[in-house]
């Protein structure tokens, strides 16, 4: 497995084990809420590795292959709604966590961030290592 997909998929651990114990501690909590604050700055440094190092290879091959290509329209479609769900959540919540529909919220961005990592490490990542084993040979 490739240095880059093995970091992502750490850091998809990490991000999954931290949405799990918000969950666990409950959304209203103060624990929870410190431990989701804490997160939006992983998951944009972690969008930042996607795209400086996974995307532009990806769409250099997409270029040649179009399994790639249908694969890339399929995410990059999927990805604009979990950037805004992720996105509308925590300026929502910027100043405060409250509100009847915090959990709903949370219960939404939770959803969301588990259904885009389980699909890009069954797919979009498996493209990426089958580009690099073909690179080899």
């Amino acid at each position: 497995m490739s240095i880059v997909i093995e970091e992502l998929k750490k850091e998809h651990s990490e991000i999954v084990a931290t949405l799990n114990e918000v969950n666990e501690l409950g959304i209203h909590s103060k624990e929870g809420q410190d431990k989701l604050m804490s997160l939006e700055v992983s998951l944009l440094a972690h969008l930042g590795i996607e795209d400086d190092q996974l995307y532009p290879e990806l769409k250099k091959e997409a270029e040649h292959y179009n399994s790639i290509k249908d694969t890339l329209e399929l995410f990059a479609m999927d990805m604009e709604c979990v950037s805004k769900i992720v996105r509308d959540f925590f300026e929502k919540y910027s100043e405060e966590f409250s509100g009847a529909e915090l959990t709903e919220d949370f219960d939404n961005l939770l959803a969301a961030l588990t259904k885009r990592i389980r699909n890009e490490e069954e797919s979009l990542y498996e493209e990426y290592e089958t580009l690099k084993r073909s690179d080899r040979s």
